[in-house]
């Protein structure tokens, strides 16, 4: 499947002529920099629908998550430095699988009886490929990954990073994680929305922030780690021994799958919440999938490596969670056990109230309105249980319910990959001719 994905990703790169490099400013003018403009952030125009930058950080409420700061732990241990720049090179591909989820979410979104917009990739493949089967075979394994990967998994990482680093019983976080998901998740997507402009900026600001100090106090380690990172990641041609092959293949295999999980490109379910954006423009919407998936993964996954590389924390035999922390505490003393800890709670937090947007969605799709009340109640519960529970069948459940969304998502996105080219080409003319007027 992760093979799969960056396929997907190298096809849709090629098919619109390396459109995340050779459209950079373009890109970068239609999403960061049009932050600061108003009708981006705050647009009343629509009650139906949610600002840019309200889409943009419920997405990145579902894609920034502890995979930011677990998973490349995860990946360095298990392959090497070198699978840094192989999380570099999926999320180079990734950028264009989002592209191409995110033109034909808003391409063929459609506004329901109740005058929301409905989009995602159930909508695209139903009314695009018109294969009805294939689109309830993702809304029903997306609703499986939301009470999984999306809630109960969320809440028990909240549960260990605060019971940890605190000494607060896991009994104690469940109950003040179910009330205070359940006063947002409650309230449907205006309230998620609401919740995640605020906090999203404040727990990415201040990871990076947080980062970015690391790994100025240890910048003359900086040059060396880059040189270490590159190097290994193509020790095989150079060493040509069968141990250097094995090593280089863990780096492969670890870093493309943790930037493929980390920006959950081919997933499909961060295409839901923009499909209720207020831009008009399809290809528009698509660069915005573009730059979730630069920030979540070239920026805040790279600080992480960077963070625990400039350290060396890699050599201490520590894994996830544990790994960061005692990158940040060599810095910061005990207060970096606390940053680390914080951290994970905000982006767990966020990844859970996400989700249960997309579980919702799911559901709708599945068997319409009147369930959407038990199922907000079942999630919280669920939140609530995650965080005493033991939950390794619900992580390997959950990355099977992973992986089955992306395969009828990926079917569908290729097939109307000709959709996607035929609207990039026809923006960019438009782009084109409105700069030769100028």
């Amino acid at each position: 499947m992760i093979g799969f994905i960056l396929v997907t990703g190298f096809y849709f790169t090629l098919r619109t002529g390396f459109f995340q490099i050779t459209h950079l400013r373009l890109w970068i003018r239609c999403t960061l920099l049009a932050i600061f403009q108003e009708r981006t952030v705050r647009d009343k125009s629509d009650a139906s629908s949610i600002s840019q930058f309200q889409a943009l950080t419920t997405a990145l409420a579902g894609t920034i998550g502890t995979g930011n700061i677990v998973g490349v732990a995860t990946a360095i241990v298990s392959g090497g430095p070198g699978a840094v720049f192989w999380m570099w090179f999926s999320a180079l591909f990734g950028m264009m699988t989002k592209f191409a989820e995110n033109v034909l979410g808003n391409h063929y979104r459609y506004r329901s009886p109740s005058g929301n917009w409905s989009g995602g990739p159930m909508i695209y493949i139903e009314r695009g490929l018109g294969c009805k089967w294939l689109a309830v075979m993702f809304a029903f394994f997306c609703l499986m990954a939301s009470f999984g990967i999306g809630c109960m998994t969320q809440s028990n990482s909240i549960a260990g990073a605060l019971s940890s680093t605190f000494g607060v019983s896991p009994a104690a976080v469940g109950i003040l994680v179910a009330l205070f998901g359940g006063l947002v998740i409650l309230g449907g997507l205006k309230r998620i929305a609401s919740v995640a402009e605020r906090l999203v900026p404040f727990m990415a600001l201040s990871y990076i922030f947080g980062g970015l100090v690391l790994i100025f106090l240890n910048r003359s380690m900086v040059p060396s780690v880059l040189r270490t990172i590159f190097q290994e990641a193509f020790r095989w041609p150079s060493i040509g021994g069968g141990a250097a092959g094995i090593l280089a293949s863990h780096a492969v295999r670890y870093g493309v799958a943790r930037g493929v999980f980390s920006n959950e490109a081919g997933l499909g379910c961060s295409v839901m919440v923009n499909s209720a954006s207020n831009v008009k423009e399809p290809v528009r919407q698509g660069m915005w999938g573009i730059f979730e998936v630069f920030l979540d993964t070239l920026v805040v996954c790279t600080i992480t490596a960077l963070a625990i590389l400039t350290t060396n924390a890699q050599h201490s035999g520590l894994e996830g969670a544990a790994l960061s922390v005692l990158a940040f505490s060599s810095v910061f003393g005990s207060f970096g056990g606390v940053f680390i800890a914080l951290s994970i709670t905000c982006f767990a937090f966020s990844t859970l109230l996400g989700w249960s947007y997309y579980g919702e969605l799911s559901l709708r799709y599945l068997f319409g309105e009147k369930p959407i009340p038990i199922y907000r109640l079942c999630f919280v519960l669920l939140a609530g249980i995650g965080c005493v529970a033991k939950l390794e069948l619900v992580w390997n459940l959950s990355d099977t319910f992973n992986g089955l969304m992306a395969l009828p998502n990926l079917i569908g996105i290729l097939a109307l990959s000709g959709e996607v080219a035929a609207l990039t080409k026809s923006y960019l003319k438009k782009e084109a001719l409105l700069a030769s007027c100028k």
